[in-house]
Parts: C-alpha cells; structure tokens; sequence
C-alpha cells in the first residue's frame, strides 16, 4: 500500500456526491415495518445564497440522519423551499425580474450549494411552497377552515404608505416613514382574514407539558408568556354624566370595559387609559371635539406602529372626560397613552401607579395621582418605583388587613354580587391576521359577489394561482389592477365577482410544510398527505431550527398541526417531538452580515478546504446550542486533522471486520490508545441520541487517533480506524466513506461491543498530599493492597517526611494518599 496517499476532498467529495445521487441512498424507504426517524430542519427562504447559519443547521441534522440510517432506522430527511414572500418583490423592483424567476432561479442555485455540502436530503420529496400544487391543498385548508369558523373576516388597523399605495409590514417602517420612498406611514383601517388560533390557546398552553424535557425551557417559556394565560376582574367604567354630553353624536356611549389581573389594587385607580383607535378617541377627533393641538398629537399616535409605540417613551394626553369608580362613586380622568394597544383587551385599562411599572412611568410624567393601596408582606417598601409584588392590602376598604390573593378574590366575588363585573380567564395571545396586499404569496380563495357577500371557491376549482404578467412597480397590490384575472363568476350563484386580491402571511405555508414531506410523494397530485405514509412518520422527531423562531413559527405550527388534526387530515396533537434551537454564527463578536462585511461565503470555505472540512468545523467548534465565533485557524486546524486521517491511513490492514487482539499482552502505549478509541465509542450514543454535544465527539476521535499514532501495533491501527471512521462518517462523510471503502469495503457497524478491558489499567497514578498540600504522584500496581500502596507512597514521599512525625495516613482509593503530619 502506497505511503504517499494524498487528501484530494474536491476529488473524493465529487466521487461520492454521484455515487448517492445514483443509487438514490437517501430517499426513505417504503417499508413501515422498520423503526422510524424523521429529522427535519427548518427549511431555506430562497435568497440567492446559502449562508454559515444554513451550514451550521443543515449539517447537524445531516449528522443525525446519517447516524440513524447507519443503525437500522429508515430515516426521512427531506428538505424544500419557503418561496413566497416580500424580498422577490423587493428583488423584482431593484433587478427588473418577475419574482417567479428569481424565486426558481435562486432555488435552482442553492440546490446546487446544498448538494456539495454532501448533505442526505430526500430529493423526490424536495418541493417549493410557491409551487401550484402546494398552493392548491393550502387554499383547501383555507376553506375547510373557513367553512368550520377558524378563518373570519374583520377590519384591522395597519401600517400605510399613501404614496406607493401599499400596505408595509413593522420591519418595513423606518422612523415613521416608508422604507421605499421616504413618505410619512400612516395607520390605516383595513378588512383582512383572521385565523382562530385563540380558540386552541388553552390547548396549546397545557400541550407545552408534553414537550418539558424534550424542547428547550426557553422556548417553552417564550410560548407560555406569549400565550398569556391570565385570570381577573372584567368590569366596565361608567361615563359621567358631563362625560357623556360631550361624547353624544348618535349613538349613544355609556363607558368603556377593562380586564385586569390586580383587582385587588382597583382603590389604588387614578386615571384610566385608552388606545389612541379605542371608539371614544375616534368619536372625540372626528366630531371635532378635542383642540387642535390634542387631535394632532393623537393623530401622531396614530401614525406610529405599535412596536414603535412600545420602542417610545410613555405619552399621552387628557381628553376631557371622566369615568365613575365603581366602589368610590369617585371620578377617574380618562386619559389617551401610547402604551395601550387596540388589539390587547379592550384597548383600555384601569391604571394604578401605585403598583404597575408602566402606569407609574405615565403618572410621573403628567404628574398623576399615585396611591398606595398594598404594602409589603414583610418589611419596608422603600418607594421611589411602583411596587409590583403581592403583599397586604391597605387604603383599601372592603379588603384592608387580607393578603393580595384573598383580597383579588373578595373583590370580584363583590363585583359579582352586585352584577357589575365578572371573573375571567384571559389570554395575551391574539387572532393570527394572514392577509396581505402583496403579489408573491398564495392568493386567498375567496370571492366577493354582490348578491352572495364573501364566498369561498370551490375545491375542484383550486388551485387559485398568480397570473404571470404582472408588473411589478412596489405602488399597490398588482392583483387589484389585474382586471381579467380579478373579475370571475360567483361560485355559488354565477354572477359577476370580484377575486379576493389579498395573499396569505408566509407563516401559513411553514405551518404545515411538514406533513408534506411526510406523505408518499407519489401521492401528491391527488391529496395533501397520505394516510399511512404521515402516520408512520409524524410527528417529526427532531426538529432543528434558529432560536428565532421560537414564538411566531413554531407557534403556529403547533397550531396548525391541532386545526388539521380536527379537520380530520392529521392524527398527532404536536407536530415537533424534540426540538434543537443551534446558536448563530458570529464573526469578530457579531452576527454575519454584508453591512457588517464580516461574512464567510461557504462556497470559498468548500472550495479552498472541501465538504467535510466546512462540517467538521461548524460542529467543533462549539456545542449546536451556542454560539459559533468563526476562527480561520480553526478552519486550517480542521483540514489539517483530515489530512492526517487520510495519510495515516496507510498503516491500516485490509479486512472486513474488526481484528481479535490480545490486550493483556500489550504495551502501555497500544493499550492507551485502544482505550482512547473505545472512549470516542463509549461517548458516540449520548452524543448522537442525548446531548448533540459533537464537538466532544470529534475531540475524544482525534485524541485517540494521537494515541493510536504514537504506537506501531498494526492491529490496533486497523480497529482504530474501523471504529473512527465509523464514529466519524455521519460528520465527514465523503472522506469517512473513501477510507472505508478502500480499507474495509464500506463495512460498517450497528453496534460495536464495548470492551470492559481496554478500560482496565495495569497501574494506578495517584497523587501524594501532605497536610493536604499536593506533593507530587507516584505509580501503583493495580493488584496492589493497601498496605503495599502506603509503603510506595512513603518511600515516593521520603523527602516532605523526612524527620516528620506521621500522624495520619489516608489513603483515598484509586486516587490519591494524604499524609498528616506534626511539625
């Protein structure tokens, strides 16, 4: 065997990249006797190029896969496309290309950087969510969802730009103004559609229970404030009479509700808040019943989203009415804050300084009464801030002296009593709004006809695709001006209609993408999932995703998993079993980025070093969960670990299994070295099955190949390499699958028996402490009793004990002796 064997990666990656493809080694198997696994990353938006974060998430699930095919399991590991959304309308504008094109342009582009990574992905199952026939059956959902009352239709307050006509997403606001064309946003009323997910809230906060232990307490933790599961008073604040004079245009306005978690601070009330859309603000200003100067604060209120209203500092503005305490008779001045948000509650709250941070910040700033209605349970209250914390009731008559859980509940047992209030269970979380007046998205499959109202379309009719020739300009939704795709005939009665032009959130078509891979492929033209094929392999198993994701995707999913469930297409409860959430790729401190100009393009990285090089770095350098600070020579470190792989392969003897070698005759240094390898085995399991903690994985295999470096014993070389390579496939599998190839025809192991007696040492190092102190170590027969251990430790320790009187001799077992001694 040659002694000059030379690591080519672009050679050997490109070898066995067609020899997958050929024999379609990834695809899942039909056989559904087989024990599972379906690993699943999330998937790519299609933007032209991976990047290091796609590397680091595509990489750790490809280990998985590969592990498990390697130990029986049929394995599902699909991959696809998220191809709707805004930036290939952003690119159409900027390049002057159809978003089509660049969407399948970039797909075609990515596809080709995936597969160089040697990544295993089921190709048959490979799909886009822009094309046709995924639109098709997510249109069906749609209308079984409208048809079971989880989508409705209502008017919704949303960021405008009256120049280009256009509806702007938060991320698309910059200071107020559009991201575009610079002019001033404004918030506009709006009908769109709106998914029920509050109708699974409870659901989907008990369900997190089933994921402890199995997702990230973090992510669980996220969801669970999300969802905001609270209890508390509802109860409604009468106008005064004054109040409701100057408020009467019509329809007459007798007050406002509000919820809140605290009634047991309701005496503790010094003004009360509503959001600037609330419909007492809108009778004030469009009665024109509010100076100049208010209405033109509120209107710049208005303008501001809310993430910018919560970004801002607290403001507000009285507008001249009052509300009745309804325990107090007192009146409470009805004030207009930026914190409160239309869509949370009633978009009004009972505000009590005293004891809630944000209504503290406001009533310093206006100089607002503060009333201190609790004390601390134990202790003095220092003052200065609200107090926050539960304690004991005071000020407060009806409840003085109780504790703020007794005194929560004699309030609303009160309210109840005399049929002004009520106790509710409330949650944070809000209806999902799906509609959105862009053209790159899946068109909503509704029409409006005149005689009939708002209908669906009918499912033989789907899908309801985008017509082709469009321009796209970023002025207005090109669906309304689209006159022969627009106007059709009423599915219900056959009149003239109108097409629905609004276009689902993209979050809709990541919702459900899972299920798909799931069913057999050769089912797809005729319905979204098959049966037998989605049950067998749902739920997904392992899910691995960015920490980013952790609310508005994985939330919805959970949620949409539910809603299909009781549609009768799915048949498990959660759609993830585990979940990984890998940490981001920084460079320099910081995330990659092109403004920052601190990105690695993955393709230099393949080109300069290979595939395996690119992986093995990305899962060394630091466990999947955290984060990944690029290091060049930690790159170079990587490549040089291979290199030395692939040459002292040399030493290795052809066979076809594990060589019988007898341990007990050999040296120190080959016996070190098989117990290295044998630790690399030991630590594989938990690694690929526990923790994903890889880089502990790589790091005991190039510890043992040191070791076995170090030694000449070729039958000890030769079941070092087996094993490595073995342990090392699933992480570098081009250069992992040559050697083996040409070592050991390919052979590999489902399970390698561990080897009690590598682990058993012929001597014992232990340390030699005196009066605690650590003096130095000395070597041991392992046979050796303890009397015989104490007297080695005397005579190794002569100098320290020299004219000492020894007092005490210790003798820890296995680890160390300690001396003590007077003097």
């Amino acid at each position: 065997m040659s002694e000059n064997l030379k690591y080519e990666p672009a050679k050997i990656e490109k070898k066995w990249q067609e020899i997958w493809s050929k024999n379609g080694e990834f695809e899942p198997k039909d056989d559904y006797s087989l024990p599972k696994k379906y690993i699943l990353s999330m998937f790519p938006y299609p933007s032209g190029r991976i990047h290091m974060g796609h590397v680091r998430n595509y990489t750790i699930g490809d280990a998985l896969a590969r592990y498990y095919r390697k130990h029986g399991y049929n394995v599902l590991h699909p991959i696809g496309f998220d191809s709707f959304g805004m930036p290939a309308e952003n690119a159409a504008i900027k390049h002057k290309i159809h978003p089509k094109i660049w969407t399948y342009e970039n797909i075609d582009y990515m596809r080709g950087e995936l597969e160089t990574l040697g990544l295993s992905f089921s190709k048959k199952r490979e799909f886009a969510t822009s094309d046709p026939l995924y639109t098709k059956f997510e249109q069906e959902f749609f209308i079984k969802m409208y048809e079971k009352g989880l989508v409705y239709r209502k008017s919704a307050v949303v960021n405008w730009c009256e120049y280009d006509q256009t509806v702007l997403a938060n991320e698309q606001v910059e200071d107020g103004c559009c991201w575009r064309c610079g002019n001033a946003v404004i918030q506009r009323e709006l009908p769109g559609y709106y998914l029920k997910i509050t109708d699974y809230a409870q659901e989907l906060l008990d369900d997190l229970k089933c994921l402890e232990g199995k997702w990230p307490s973090q992510v669980l933790t996220m969801q669970e404030n999300w969802i905001g599961k609270s209890f508390g008073l509802e109860f409604k604040f009468e106008l005064d009479e004054e109040s409701k004079q100057i408020l009467e245009d019509g329809e007459q306005i007798e007050g406002f509700g509000v919820f809140t978690t605290r009634p047991d601070t309701i005496y503790g009330v010094s003004y009360a808040a509503l959001a600037p859309e609330h419909k007492i603000v809108k009778r004030l200003l469009d009665g024109g019943k509010l100076e100049v100067a208010k209405a033109e604060r509120i209107r710049k209120i208005l303008n501001q989203s809310p993430r910018e209203r919560q970004a801002s500092e607290k403001d507000g503005l009285f507008l001249g009415i009052n509300v009745v305490h309804p325990l107090t008779g007192e009146k409470v001045p009805v004030w207009v804050a930026n914190f409160v948000l239309a869509d949370y509650g009633s978009g009004a709250v009972m505000a009590v300084p005293a004891h809630d941070e944000r209504d503290y910040e406001f009533a310093s700033k206006f100089d607002l009464p503060i009333k201190w209605v609790v004390k601390p349970a134990q202790g003095e209250f220092e003052g200065g801030k609200a107090l926050t914390e539960y304690g004991i009731s005071i000020n407060s008559p009806l409840i003085n002296g109780l504790s703020s859980e007794e005194a929560k509940l004699k309030i609303i047992e009160k309210f109840e009593a005399d049929k002004i209030g009520k106790r509710v269970v409330n949650f944070k979380i809000r209806d999902w709004g799906i509609s959105r007046q862009r053209y790159w998205g899946a068109p909503i499959p509704m029409v409006h006809c005149k005689c009939c109202g708002v209908v669906p379309e009918k499912i033989e009719n789907l899908p309801v695709t985008l017509p082709d020739d469009v321009q796209i300009t970023g002025e207005g939704n090109p669906l309304d001006k689209h006159e022969s795709w627009k106007h059709v005939k009423c599915p219900k009665c056959g009149g003239e209609a109108v097409r629905e032009t609004d276009t689902m959130d993209t979050f809709f078509e990541s919702s459900w993408y899972f299920a798909r891979y799931a069913s057999d492929e050769k089912t797809w033209q005729e319905r979204a999932f098959d049966a037998k094929s989605v049950n067998y392999w749902m739920n997904v198993d392992q899910y691995i995703g960015g920490i980013e994701h952790a609310i508005l995707h994985l939330l919805y999913a959970r949620f949409f998993q539910k809603a299909l469930r009781d549609l009768g297409y799915l048949r498990d409860d959660e759609p993830f079993e585990r979940l990984l959430t890998q940490g981001m790729v920084l460079k320099d401190g910081k995330k990659m980025s092109k403004s920052k100009g601190n990105v690695v393009d993955p393709d230099d990285i393949i080109h300069k070093y290979g595939a395996d090089t690119a992986r093995l770095f990305i899962l060394f350098a630091a466990p999947p969960q955290k984060e990944l600070e690029w290091n060049d020579s930690a790159v170079e470190g990587a490549f040089r670990f291979l290199n030395r792989l692939y040459e002292r392969s040399s030493g290795v003897k052809r066979c076809m299994q594990i060589p019988q070698i007898a341990h007990a005759n050999l040296s120190k240094e080959k016996k070190y070295a098989r117990m290295k390898v044998y630790e690399a085995l030991k630590k594989s399991n938990d690694v690929y099955e526990e923790n994903f903690t890889f880089n502990t994985l790589i790091a005991a295999c190039m510890e043992a190949l040191n070791a076995v470096n170090a030694q000449d014993n070729q039958d000890v070389t030769t079941e070092a390499f087996f094993i490595i390579l073995n342990l090392l496939e699933p992480i570098v599998p081009h250069v992992a699958n040559e050697l083996s190839e040409r070592l050991f025809s390919r052979a590999n192991f489902t399970k390698i028996e561990i080897l009690d007696e590598v682990f058993e040492k012929d001597s014992l190092n232990l340390a030699i402490t005196v009066n605690g102190k650590r003096r130095g170590e000395f070597e041991a027969p392992s046979s050796a009793s303890d009397d015989e251990i104490l007297a080695l430790a005397r005579q190794s320790a002569a100098k320290w004990l020299e004219r000492k009187e020894i007092i005490k001799q210790i003798y820890v077992n296995g680890k160390l002796v300690n001396f003590v001694i007077k003097g």
